[in-house]
């Protein structure tokens, strides 16, 4: 895909992997309605395969090859979800995927990339190695490159996850997703104001990886500098596809601190009794910090992921 998507796009990428995805559920939680105020609909992806939105954006790129394309595999490099979602979507092809990692990869996900199939190379935790690797092995081996986030097809796959939520709960006020690489915030925002441009479309990041409220803020890419937060899949910078996207669509960034996250963490385990990563408890972060005014409004929230290493969650809720 060559252009920026529309909603048409996304229709379509919806219509390409749901013989793959999980159309996840949409759960909502009186204890958070009433801290909140509001009506909230989550949006499980946390229950997706690869248990993030990730496998949506990753199976849309894998199935929009060619099959001349397809017969080269593919590669990325991605320490996270991605990683995973694209090693698990080209399973469902049948093509091989090569898969750049930091030596310092967390161990449960290098296991998940090797229970998917990937072919792991390991790299120095720099981006300039990542990328370094990664344009090697495609010099090498003709493998289709596909970001993890700043890439057309990963962002319509992605805008499947609010598709289905607007779809299904139609008359939302608001819609929050989580705020990294952009390619989540950018398929909701596609969605979202395709479908009802009154819509006020919420990025929520944290405040120790604020980079994209800085970018919009400056009408240009400030590049996120080895930020230190406990949503780890919220530290990528945006991209010059995710940017103007965002810049264009959506309403307003807001942020959430460390220890915002972690109660929102709580909440969703203790209250809803589900996993949710960091990352993906932010947005309710952002809700319960009351710096938007909700009161009395239907609010959609994009749960974008539970994989947790358990080794420090429990750590990290006390």
């Amino acid at each position: 895909m060559h252009k920026q998507p529309d909603l048409q796009d996304i229709r379509s990428a919806h219509q390409r992997i749901r013989p793959y995805i999980l159309k996840t559920p949409v759960l909502t939680c009186t204890a958070l309605n009433r801290m909140v105020g509001a009506k909230l609909f989550f949006k499980c992806e946390n229950f997706q395969k690869g248990g993030a939105f990730k496998f949506r954006g990753a199976c849309n790129a894998i199935f929009s090859l060619s099959d001349e394309e397809a017969s080269h595999g593919v590669v990325t490099h991605s320490s996270g979800n991605h990683a995973a979602a694209l090693a698990l979507a080209a399973s469902k092809r049948g093509i091989a995927a090569r898969i750049v990692m930091p030596s310092t990869a967390p161990p449960i996900k290098i296991a998940a990339v090797k229970g998917y199939g990937g072919i792991i190379t390991f790299c120095e935790p720099s981006q300039e190695s990542r990328e370094h690797t990664a344009e090697k092995i495609v010099k090498e081996s003709g493998a289709i490159l596909i970001h993890s986030y700043n890439d057309y097809r990963i962002i319509a796959g992605q805008g499947s996850s609010a598709l289905e939520l607007l779809e299904e709960i139609q008359d939302l006020d608001f819609i929050l997703a989580p705020l990294g690489g952009g390619g989540l915030l950018s398929g909701t925002a596609v969605a979202a104001k395709g479908l009802n441009p009154k819509i006020k479309v919420i990025g929520c990041e944290p405040k120790n990886a604020d980079d994209a409220y800085r970018s919009i803020k400056a009408g240009h890419i400030i590049p996120s500098d080895y930020p230190n937060t406990i949503a780890d899949g919220l530290r990528t910078s945006l991209g010059d596809k995710t940017f103007p996207i965002i810049r264009d669509l959506v309403d307003e960034i807001l942020l959430a601190t460390e220890e915002e996250i972690i109660t929102a963490m709580r909440h969703i385990f203790e209250r809803m009794k589900i996993v949710a990563e960091p990352s993906a408890a932010v947005p309710l972060a952002v809700l319960l910090s009351n710096q938007l005014d909700v009161a009395g409004k239907k609010v959609g929230v994009i749960l974008s992921g539970g994989n947790v290493d358990f080794s420090g969650f429990f750590e990290a809720l006390r």
